[in-house]
Parts: structure tokens; sequence; C-alpha cells
């Protein structure tokens, strides 16, 4: 038996529909070969909470090995696990096609669908806070927008809402738009399509764009798609916005919840594939979302013609124009400089394999330096708010905290993240630790400034 792998670590297809993968002492019997081989490496300490947890419950065993923990303490590993997948791709020297078969974050899946099933004490909370399509077009109704976003800063709301959903008083939450990116977008849609640029097809891009504006985006914060359309149209690269869109369905597979996400992919699916089939590159400016379309949903429906059509179209947009770039057809002519630029790497970027393109993009900017960040924030979707897991999550991304505060360069100007949500959480752990602070903006969004656009 070889001692770890060299290859490239591959998938396995996720059968969730058989009625074998709901077998629980199966499923318990899999973690408990997965965290023997885990306990004896321990090579993936320092990713996020489930490994300490294992760790320390092994050693606090009478036989200071897997088989003296009681296997009810195994949801506690599960439960500080939000499948960030970064043990199986950066860290983990037993993945497949290694003979061990070591795939974590997909046994962590199992057991949280497993569980999911069963209903879970929290199970209310999670699935409220995972459905981001319906809370947004619910806060978004203009007179309730204006009540939620209020609400979200009453001191005395939060400890009700800490109380009656888990969601912690001090957590950083979004606040709603008051129009969403898509409504904001149709009229300049319009617009684009009557100017709309010749289409320049590259050796590795297509040359027109349809957006998959993600909920987060739609609901939240629509600026960072305006200033998507704004770097393509500069680009000269004509663009639309997906006619059909739900959520992505990753807020739903963090929670096991597999029936949910087959019934979002079932209504992105046939839009996406249409797009995909005309030649158009899809791209999602917010990375968990294009990591489903790219590596979940085609593992867990892999027979599914439409799904592999769309995963060969999906693009991260800095992706996107970097391969602009090596294909001649992207315009540097980049006006204004971004100065010192710390960036953080999201955990569901790096698991693209993509390499850090947006670091490399932001790094052409002239007189701009770029500190790169490769570790997790601690936030991980919806994990970090609830009021179980915060204080964790700000205790995870305190080394991040800490590095981008401090540019190697001089003051930092630019605190950035391609996952928004986590740039919000490093802005709130650098406040809360009293590091010093910088603006903080989506890396699209300097992308637009560096371009000297308004």
């Amino acid at each position: 038996m070889r001692e770890g792998s060299l290859e490239a670590p591959t998938r396995h297809p996720i059968d969730w529909q058989s009625a074998a993968f709901y077998d629980e002492k199966a499923c318990f019997d899999e973690m408990e070969r997965i965290f023997d081989i885990c306990h004896g490496c321990r090579r993936c300490v320092s990713l996020c909470n489930a490994f300490p947890t294992l760790f320390d419950l092994v050693d606090a065993s009478e036989t200071l090995e897997v088989d003296g923990v009681d296997r009810k303490n195994y949801m506690k590993v599960v439960d500080q696990c939000y499948l960030c997948d970064l043990c199986y791709l950066t860290k983990c020297p037993y993945v497949p096609p290694h003979a061990w078969n070591v795939d974590f974050p997909h046994v962590m899946l199992r057991a949280k669908a497993i569980a999911f099933k069963k209903g879970t004490p929290t199970k209310f909370r999670d699935s409220q806070l995972a459905s981001t399509d319906r809370n947004g077009k619910l806060a978004g109704i203009p007179v309730v927008v204006q009540a939620v976003n209020a609400l979200a800063k009453n001191n005395r709301a939060r400890e009700l809402g800490e109380s009656m959903l888990g969601v912690h008083r001090d957590a950083w939450v979004p606040e709603f738009a008051p129009r969403p990116f898509r409504a904001v977008a149709a009229s300049a849609q319009a617009k684009a399509a009557r100017e709309a640029p010749a289409v320049r097809n590259g050796q590795r891009t297509p040359g027109k764009v349809a957006i998959f504006s993600t909920c987060y985006i739609n609901y939240n914060e629509p600026g960072i798609g305006l200033d998507l359309i704004k770097i393509l149209e500069h680009n000269g690269i004509p663009w639309v916005v997906a006619d059909k869109e739900a959520c992505c369905g990753m807020p739903k597979l963090e929670l096991g919840d597999l029936d949910g996400v087959a019934a979002l992919k079932a209504a992105n699916m046939p839009a996406l594939a249409r797009l995909a089939r005309e030649g158009y590159a899809i791209l999602a400016p917010i990375p968990s979302c294009a990591l489903m379309f790219k590596q979940e949903l085609p593992l867990l429906f892999p027979s599914c013609n439409e799904t592999k059509t769309v995963q060969s179209a999906m693009f991260d947009p800095f992706e996107y124009f970097v391969d602009r770039h090596k294909d001649g057809l992207l315009n540097t002519g980049f006006s204004t400089s971004l100065g010192h630029v710390s960036y953080h790497v999201a955990c569901h970027l790096r698991v693209q394999n993509m390499g850090q393109r947006t670091r490399e993009l932001l790094a052409m900017v002239p007189d701009t330096q770029v500190h790169t960040v490769e570790r997790c924030s601690g936030h991980a979707g919806t994990w970090g708010v609830k009021k179980e897991f915060f204080e964790g999550a700000m205790k995870i991304g305190k080394p991040v905290f800490r590095q981008m505060s401090a540019h190697p360069k001089g003051p930092t100007d630019w605190i950035a993240s391609d996952c928004q949500l986590a740039g919000h959480h490093i802005a709130q752990g650098i406040e809360r630790n009293q590091f010093p602070q910088a603006p903080m903006a989506h890396p699209l969004t300097l992308l637009r400034k560096a371009y000297g656009l308004p």
C-alpha cells in the first residue's frame, strides 16, 4: 500500500437517490472508517472545526482511538463541516484514486442528508435561512425591505432573532436592496441588445456572456452585478441575464436537503442549458454558485445531459476575463491604481482548480500590489451567522483578519474577497479585533474602478 497519492484527485458520483444512501448504519460505518484514517494523519487539523472536534473526541476516549468514540457523538463532527471541500482538494493524500478512497466532505453530506430526512432540532431555522429566493422576494417588497433592514440594525430585534430563529445577535447579516438586480438590469439589457457589438469568440472563451446573477447579487448587492455589466460592455462583450433563475442550491446542499437541491436544479437547468447551447459563457459572480454548477450538481446528477452542458459553459468572472486576456481580447487599458489590495481567496473558488485568476488580473493594474490570503475566513454561507457557530467562525477567521489588515507593502487600501459574504465577515472580524481597517469591495467593483468606469 502506497503512503499518499501523487495523482490528481477524482470524484465519484453521489448515489443519493438510492435507498442505500440513507442507511444510517452503513453511513456511520463509513464515517468510522474515514475518521480512523483522519485520526492517523491529522493533516487537516487547521482547516475547520470538524477535525479538531473529531480529534478531541478521540483523545478523550478510553482507547485513544476512533473505536472508543461513542457513535452518538459523530454528528458533533458533521455539524462543524460546511462542505467547503478544501480537505478533499488541497490537503488529503488519500482521496481517489488512492485505494483508501477518502471523501470526507461527501460522507458528511450523506450524514447531513440522513439527519435532514429524520428532522433535526434546528431544521426550521436552517430551512428558513436556506430559502434564499423566498426570503429575497419577501424582503424585496418596497415597504417590507425598509422594515427588514431597520430590524437588522436594532439590538432588541437582533436579541429576539437570536432566541427565536437562532441567528447570532452580533453576526453580520446582509441588507436587502430596494430593487433586485434582475429588475434593474432588465432595462439595461434592452439597450444592450440594441447596441450589441459583434461577437468575438476566442480560443478559450465564447464571445458573449449570460449572467447567472445569484441570490446574493440579485437581492442584496445588485451593484456588483451592475459592475460586471459595465466591465463586459467596456470590453465589447454582448451580454444577457438568464431569463429564468432560481437559487443554485448550495444553501440547501449544506443542510443535506437533497430533494430541495433537485427542485432548484430542475428550475434552473432548462434555461441555462439553452444559453450554453447557444454559445454563451455563463458567469456566476459568487464562487459557491459557480462551484455548484461546475462540481456538485454534475456529481449528484451524473447522467443529466443538461447539467453537463451547463457545467462546460460555467465560468467564474475572473476565470473568464483572464482567459479572455490569454485570447488577446481583454482591454487592459487601466486608468486608476488600486494601491495596496489585501485579497482573500474564497474556499469555494480555490476548489474550482483554476489558480488565482482574480489576483492575476488585479495585479495587471498599474501601481497595484495584491497581497493574497489563502485561508478559510470561517463564514461559510449561513453557517457563520448561527448562534452556535458564530464565535467559532470568528475564531477560524482570526488569522485571516490579521493578515488582511496588514498589507506587507504598507497600509491596506482595500480588502476584497470573491465571496462577498466572506468579505463582510472579514471586515467585521477586523473591526472586532481592532486590527487596522480598510474599505471592503468585491473584486468586480475594484476592476470597474481600475477601468475608471463610473
